[in-house]
């Protein structure tokens, strides 16, 4: 492990947050798994012709969009958790908000992207802030987004019942706004992301067991003389001219 030297998180835990975030990560697929979302070979053949890619290739996209599915939550995860390391206060509770600090009446949800809430889900959190605040009337509440569309700390408007609803202490704040706030450090989220990369490797050196896994179109090549063919027969295993007759 190489030296960091971010300051405002140490290097060990950074990497240890770096590490269980892979640990995480779905990191296998086998043809067995790949079969279990069957897959359009019509669209898997536009797209090798299309973009001049081998069929190998083709197949083990698919396969990456299939595993990509599982790891929006341990990306969450690594955005969440880092927080714990902040100390000061700063803590990742089982229950309640995403990231608390109680000494400081500071309650925050994370979300990844600024449109992946619905309405529904974005009136509930709004909701859970308004009841924090007739609890604690010290508290100040955060929506933080790590994709805003800006940089960004402002008040989180909000219709509730076809009324408009605004409180300075219901805030929408951007993922570098909240690193500041966080740790204190100016650039912080900037500076964690220009060295994310060198621990990432540092990681997967360390852990070569860590890596993907993915033997889908040897166990195909193994199984069938004509891969493609057998996509097509798996998707369309009783449609007129596919059956396999013996």
């Amino acid at each position: 492990m190489r030296n960091y030297d971010l300051g405002f998180i140490s290097d060990a835990d950074l990497y240890e947050n770096v590490k269980r975030t892979i640990e995480a990560y779905r990191r296998h697929i086998n043809l067995k798994e790949f079969n279990e979302n069957i897959v359009d070979p019509i669209k898997l053949t536009f797209d090798a012709k299309v973009y001049g890619k081998t069929l190998r290739q083709s197949i083990e996209d698919e396969c990456l969009r299939q595993i990509d599915k599982s790891n929006a939550n341990r990306i969450g995860y690594f955005h969440q958790n880092i927080f714990k390391y902040a100390r000061n206060g700063w803590i990742v509770p089982r229950q309640g908000f995403d990231v608390e600090n109680p000494g400081l009446h500071i309650f925050a949800e994370l979300k990844n992207k600024h449109n992946t809430m619905n309405s529904a889900s974005s009136q509930k959190t709004y909701m859970k802030m308004q009841s924090k605040l007739l609890e604690d009337d010290q508290a100040v509440c955060y929506l933080v987004e790590v994709i805003a569309k800006k940089s960004q700390d402002t008040t989180w408007s909000m219709t509730l019942d076809k009324r408009k609803c605004s409180h300075n202490k219901i805030r929408r704040i951007s993922m570098d706004k909240f690193y500041t706030l966080v740790f204190g450090v100016p650039d912080a989220f900037y500076n964690l992301c220009r060295i994310l990369p060198d621990v990432i490797d540092d990681v997967l050196t360390e852990h070569p067991g860590l890596a993907l896994s993915n033997t889908v179109f040897d166990e195909l090549v193994e199984e069938h003389a004509d891969v493609l063919a057998a996509l097509y027969r798996l998707a369309f295993s009783t449609y007129d001219g596919f059956i396999i007759r013996r």
